[in-house]
C-alpha cells in the first residue's frame, strides 16, 4: 500500500487545516495514523483510528483540536486540525499498520506503511 499525503500548508496561529492521506490500495484492514516531525526531534504520535472508524485516539497536545476520519471506500484518511499553534509546526506523516490495540497505535514501529509527508507551518 502507498499512501500519499495532502493538505499542508502556511497558516496563521489560530487557523485551520485538514490534511489527506491517499491510499494506492485498500486500507479497511488497517489501522490509521498521522505522525509529526518537527526539526530536531523525533517523530510523534498526533491521531489514530481503527480500521472501522469506530476508535480514535488522539495525543493530548492536540486533543479537543483535532479530529481524525477516514473512508474504506475512498481508501482514505484525514486529520483535520482546528486552533493551530506555531508548535504544531512539523512534518505531517499518514501511516497505514495491522495496530489493533490501542496500547500500541501511538508506536510508530507498528506501522508498515508510510506516506511521504506534508509540511504544515504555523505562523505565530
Amino acid at each position: 500500500v502507498q499512501l500519499q499525503a495532502s493538505g499542508g500548508g502556511l497558516v496563521q496561529t489560530g487557523g485551520s487545516l485538514t490534511l489527506s492521506c491517499t491510499a494506492s490500495g485498500a486500507i479497511s484492514d488497517y489501522g490509521m495514523g498521522w505522525f509529526r516531525q518537527a526539526p530536531g526531534k523525533e517523530r510523534e504520535f498526533v491521531a489514530a483510528i481503527n480500521w472501522s472508524g469506530g476508535n480514535k485516539y488522539y495525543h493530548d497536545s492536540v486533543k479537543g483540536r483535532a479530529t481524525i476520519s477516514r473512508d474504506n471506500t475512498k481508501r482514505t484518511t484525514s486529520l483535520q486540525m482546528r486552533s493551530l499553534k506555531p508548535e504544531d509546526t512539523a512534518i505531517y506523516f499518514c501511516a497505514a499498520g495491522e495496530v489493533y490495540a490501542s496500547t500500541i497505535v501511538a508506536d510508530p514501529r507498528h506501522y508498515d506503511y508510510w506516506g511521504q509527508g506534508t509540511q504544515v507551518t504555523v505562523s505565530s
